[in-house]
């Protein structure tokens, strides 16, 4: 399943062989400024006997740090480079919630609506069974705040039973977005929409969904050429589930030990596989974790957000909601104390002390994947991307390395002047 902000778990298939640390390899542009970075790199990857990975960094909407570390493929001994494709499994909310907010500031959506009122999808309902009337007070804002009423902790991850759903439909599996949605309308919700926070693969579900309703295009060709091109963001897309359609440049994926899951789809549906390659069906996923990209890609997107007086991303007003504490429980203990961090529309957010000033994030895993985003309050943003799941402790290792960055980052005296963007023509200079 895919990792939320601060959770995740773990699953776990084929091994790899330690990487022998004389024998790291590494791609791109090395600054002895940036020095931190590449030491810490190295030192993690080889440390927590990860095959590859790949670092970029921002500072100020100018892209100073690029590089690759240790195998895209270690069978076809191929390099990770700055601008290999990575599954960034949950970092796909944030930008799913951009365009939710570029919607509404074009006044085609607006936060407080329906989204069963949106949608035009028919409930599958069991015999003697009504829909929930909860369904109706679920609002697009809710939705983005992992506030809409399913707690899979509770009830279960439906992005995760593609081949019941079908079954339950009557559908060939692998259940599709659609069939998923319809099957869900079917059921009760696990708390009342808006009553607690609870993390959803579903509720992102439905907002790609909103988005397609609202657009009249299928989500992958709006983001792509509504909300992504206009960033200079040309290489990301919607990963597929089979090695076999492993798109150019994407690495490959791998787990620590030997056991498999059963196949949801393909030609060895119901058989054993590896998990990252068919164990689940990655193109429903689109909207809550099916984007790959680079991290040049992400650093790109998270510059363009720290950076939107000058992108044009979205607007002051767009930014100030998204960084908003939610109320209630959401965002406040039970005592009624705010949170020291809380969950935005697409954001993790960490206020800074009583600066006005905000740390964003975001972090995804799944089975042979592990990425995270970080827009800090001073105008670095970075992005670290592996192709396995865990560090050798069991952790993921994007949660291990995050504290890490931090000190590298502030380890560097002297921020250079160079802009990697500007080779490409797209440097974003923030306010």
């Amino acid at each position: 399943m895919t990792i939320g902000w601060l959770s995740f778990a773990s699953a776990l298939s084929i091994s790899f062989p330690i990487i022998a640390a004389d024998k790291l390899p590494e791609t791109g542009k090395q600054f002895p400024a940036l020095v931190s970075f590449d030491e810490l790199m190295r030192k993690f990857v080889r440390e927590n006997n990860i095959p590859g990975a790949a670092l970029a960094v921002a500072k100020d909407g100018r892209m100073v740090y690029a590089r690759g570390f240790g195998y895209a493929d270690r069978e076809k001994k191929k390099h990770v480079q700055p601008e290999s494709l990575f599954r960034i499994a949950s970092i796909s909310k944030p930008l799913t919630a951009v365009a939710i907010m570029q919607l509404v500031e074009k006044g085609k959506l607006n936060l407080e609506d329906n989204v069963f009122s949106i949608l035009p999808h028919k409930a599958h309902l069991a015999t003697g069974t009504k829909i929930d009337p909860g369904l109706a007070k679920i609002t697009i804002q809710q939705l983005l705040q992992h506030q809409g009423g399913w707690d899979r902790g509770r009830s279960f991850d439906p992005m995760f039973r593609s081949v019941k759903i079908a079954n339950t439909l009557g559908v060939n599996p692998p259940a599709k977005a659609d069939d998923i949605i319809r099957y869900m309308m079917g059921r009760k919700l696990d708390f009342s929409p808006g009553s607690q926070f609870a993390y959803s693969n579903f509720g992102y579900c439905l907002l790609g969904r909103v988005i397609e309703q609202v657009s009249g295009s299928d989500y992958e060709k709006y983001m792509r050429n509504d909300v992504l091109k206009p960033l200079g963001i040309y290489s990301m897309h919607i990963g597929k589930s089979l090695l076999k359609n492993r798109a150019k440049d994407e690495v490959r994926y791998y787990t620590r030990s030997k056991s498999k899951a059963i196949a949801v789809m393909g030609k060895q549906i119901g058989q054993p596989v590896l998990r990252p390659y068919g164990a689940w069906y990655l193109e429903a996923m689109d909207s809550h974790g099916a984007w790959i990209a680079s991290a040049v890609d992400l650093v790109r997107f998270g510059s363009a957000v720290e950076c939107f007086n000058s992108s044009k991303v979205l607007t002051e007003k767009s930014i100030g909601k998204m960084v908003a504490r939610p109320k209630g429980i959401a965002g406040h203990d039970n005592a009624g104390k705010p949170k020291a961090a809380y969950y935005g529309l697409g954001w993790a957010i960490r206020p800074v002390r009583n600066t006005g000033e905000f740390n964003r994030w975001h972090s995804g895993g799944l089975d042979g994947t592990s990425t995270i985003l970080v827009l800090r309050h001073d105008g670095i943003c970075w992005a670290v991307l592996f192709n396995t799941r865990q560090a050798v402790d069991g952790q993921a290792a994007s949660n291990k390395i995050d504290s890490l960055v931090h000190s590298a980052a502030n380890a560097v005296k002297k921020w250079p002047k160079h802009d990697l963007f500007e080779q490409e023509k797209t440097k974003r200079e923030c306010p």
